[in-house]
């Protein structure tokens, strides 16, 4: 419902979505109504300014408008339903519901723009979510409040692992942001989030290929400002999902170009970090409140690890999740927080294991290299071979899903499948701890032998 309009100009110039007026007293992100002469009203946000000027992007696109249409601006920035009835629902990147049941017209609403936390009013990280997927949980744990992407290429199952996260995860509230999905995508989402049981938890805000591009900019503002309220005013710990964000940098880089801004690296615009830290920045565990966590999926044209979007992106998150090949790399792959969990809140040969386990898989793969290459091999080689063979199967498999303390005794058990305890080079008390008795007892009889 458009309020009380404040203020009317002219169209000075169509260009796409785009629209530009001469105005005073115009905010940036602020809303207007576009009255076209056939009757028909959209809505617009303003996306610049330059003195007098504003540029503005139509949500419905600019197809029929004509240059006599009224612009009408409304005082305020775009605004989204903010109550606990929008859990178990869909919008759309203008904020209108699209699952077919009733509007949420008489709910308040909040606007999606908002400063970034104050830095007193942050907590240190030191809790972990637990998402049941091995390589996450064992190797580069998510900690709340962190902000982390996938890296990935096109072809990979990103969606598939980060709809796996989802529901698997130990989080009180889902928010999931999608951009420029393919229906397909979108209704994988909502399916795997109806059958696991997480829908009604869940607020899905989602602007498929074919909807209007400025809609895509706003996805994920819209996911973090109830995110950020959920996680204030109600304690809860939310897991915000966002796909793709490279995606919505091409939004605007499209955007920019429509405006004829000068581009900077590869046609994006300057701004690009700014941009996209103002987004990841949300991520926060606030104080005596609950806390905002941020896992994205960033897809790497190419497979290039220096492409802006990427490289940008790892100058603002505390790490990343590499999947390629299907399978999450334990080499590229880093969480930056993990420190403050792992031995601390999981049990104590978390740290041991998690060392252990990644020196003998890089073992393995240099093994598999001398014996593609036809060198002799030594028994210890053959070992490792088959250490590297269990271990992808076991545990880097994306559907593999198992809780923490299952997995650290897995390590265990697939360990003694291969070596000998002294063979280890662990600590000797965790060893007399947690290696199999049965498998020991196994091992003593075979080197008797």
């Amino acid at each position: 419902m458009l309020v009380e309009l404040v203020s009317n100009t002219r169209v000075l110039e169509i260009v796409g979505d785009m629209i530009r007026v001469e105005a005073q007293g115009v905010a940036l992100g602020e809303l207007a109504a576009v009255q076209n002469v056939d009757g028909t009203t959209s809505t617009a946000r303003v996306t610049s300014i330059d003195g007098r000027i504003a540029s503005l992007q139509v949500f419905s696109g600019g197809k029929g408008l004509s240059n006599n249409a009224r612009i009408s601006f409304l005082g305020r920035p775009f605004q989204v339903t903010f109550s606990n009835n929008i859990l178990g629902r869909i919008f759309r990147g203008s904020g209108e519901p699209i699952d077919g049941k009733p509007e949420l017209s008489s709910d308040p609403r909040i606007d999606v723009t908002s400063p970034t936390v104050n830095p007193t009013m942050r907590a240190l990280a030191s809790r972990m979510i637990e998402t049941e997927v091995p390589m996450i949980d064992l190797f580069n744990c998510l900690v709340e409040s962190q902000k982390i992407p996938i890296f990935s290429v096109a072809g990979e199952p990103f969606n598939a692992l980060l709809a796996r996260i989802g529901f698997q995860a130990d989080a009180d509230i889902l928010v999931f942001g999608g951009m420029g999905l393919i229906f397909d995508d979108y209704h994988f989402f909502r399916t795997a989030f109806e059958e696991h049981g997480v829908f009604h938890r869940t607020v899905m805000f989602v602007n498929q290929a074919s909807d209007p591009i400025v809609e895509r900019m706003l996805v994920p503002d819209m996911a973090l400002a109830v995110a950020e309220k959920f996680a204030v005013e109600q304690n809860k710990r939310v897991l915000v999902l966002l796909t793709d964000m490279t995606a919505y940098a091409d939004a605007m880089k499209e955007i920019g170009i429509a405006q004829e801004r000068i581009p900077a690296t590869r046609g994006y615009m300057g701004d690009l970090y700014t941009q996209l830290a103002r987004r990841y920045e949300k991520a926060c565990d606030f104080k005596g409140a609950g806390s905002v966590t941020i896992l994205t999926a960033t897809t790497m044209p190419g497979n290039d690890v220096t492409h802006p979007v990427p490289d940008n992106t790892g100058y603002i998150t505390e790490g990343q999740f590499y999947l390629h090949d299907g399978v999450i790399d334990p080499f590229g792959s880093l969480s930056r927080l993990k420190q403050h969990v792992i031995g601390k809140v999981t049990r104590e040969d978390h740290s041991q294991i998690m060392t252990t386990m990644i020196r003998f898989y890089a073992g393995s793969q240099e093994a598999v290299q001398k014996q593609a290459m036809a060198f002799e091999l030594s028994e210890f080689d053959h070992k490792l071979i088959k250490f590297g063979e269990r271990f992808r199967e076991r545990f880097m498999a994306i559907d593999v899903a198992m809780p923490l303390e299952k997995a650290l005794n897995l390590c265990w058990q697939t360990l003694a499948e291969c070596f000998e305890p002294q063979e280890l080079l662990m600590k000797q008390e965790l060893i007399d701890k947690y290696f199999p008795q049965q498998q020991r007892a196994t091992v003593a009889e075979g080197s008797s032998a």
